[in-house]
């Protein structure tokens, strides 16, 4: 199929700060989003006005309430990005920095295995890091994942690792990586995701920051925490 996405049509495929900032960009920052978003942004999101004072272009991809970061997220998201370069003359070494959290700090880690243009950095909080084990996690969550990867051809724990960060250490990009998480969150456990991924990473000599929140719950991603990882974020700026 061809590709639809073009610089004329991708403010209906991705909200961006331009009419904050209109450039020139220095940056890209992708901003995926957690499980079950399915609206358009309709409020600048605090992260752009950070992107807007940075000079940086702040990309919010919208990439599917469900979709994992599976085959068609990637395609999607390379389509956004190569319409964003078209259409404000970006030069092509502009630095992409993937981000997300959640859902969006899994598709965050695994776009960056994936990516047409390789990001130059990664920042993920709360990220799902192991997709098979979360399968199981939360009753909420079977229909999500089947739906992202019923379509794939191969076996579906197969399909399941193609997109997990824990089973694609070995295929990661050599880039920096950011991860932040709490102790306290009830939805995407500290121990079996962030913990045993960060563990992978560094025996695999990655150059990985993690960041243990004590008492930081899944939704409560706030204050000096997010002052941090803001500051690794603009770090890779021109």
């Amino acid at each position: 199929m061809e590709n639809i996405i073009t610089a004329e049509n991708m403010h209906q495929f991705a909200y961006t700060n331009e009419n904050e900032y209109p450039g020139p960009y220095k940056a890209i920052v992708l901003d995926f989003h957690g499980l079950g978003f399915s609206g358009m942004v309709s409020e600048t999101p605090s992260f752009a006005h950070a992107c807007t004072e940075h000079g940086v272009l702040y990309m919010f991809p919208y990439y599917g309430p469900w979709s994992w970061m599976n085959d068609v997220a990637v395609k999607f998201t390379d389509s956004i990005i190569d319409a964003a370069f078209e259409k404000y003359q970006l030069a092509q070494d502009t630095p992409i920095i993937s981000t997300g959290g959640s859902m969006g700090g899994l598709s965050a880690l695994t776009y960056t295995r994936y990516a047409k243009r390789t990001p130059a950095a990664c920042a993920a909080n709360r990220p799902v890091c192991d997709l098979p084990y979360h399968f199981t996690e939360r009753v909420d969550l079977p229909r999500t994942i089947y739906h992202a990867f019923a379509h794939y051809d191969c076996g579906f724990n197969e399909a399941l690792e193609s997109a997990s960060p824990m089973h694609q250490v070995d295929n990661m990009p050599d880039i920096p990586y950011y991860i932040v998480h709490g102790d306290a969150d009830k939805s995407v456990n500290m121990q079996l995701h962030p913990d045993r991924f960060v563990a992978k990473m560094r025996e695999k000599n990655y150059t990985i920051t993690y960041e243990k929140v004590p008492g930081m719950g899944h939704p409560d991603f706030e204050g000096d925490p997010v002052k941090r990882y803001w500051d690794f974020i603009f770090s890779f700026v021109k």
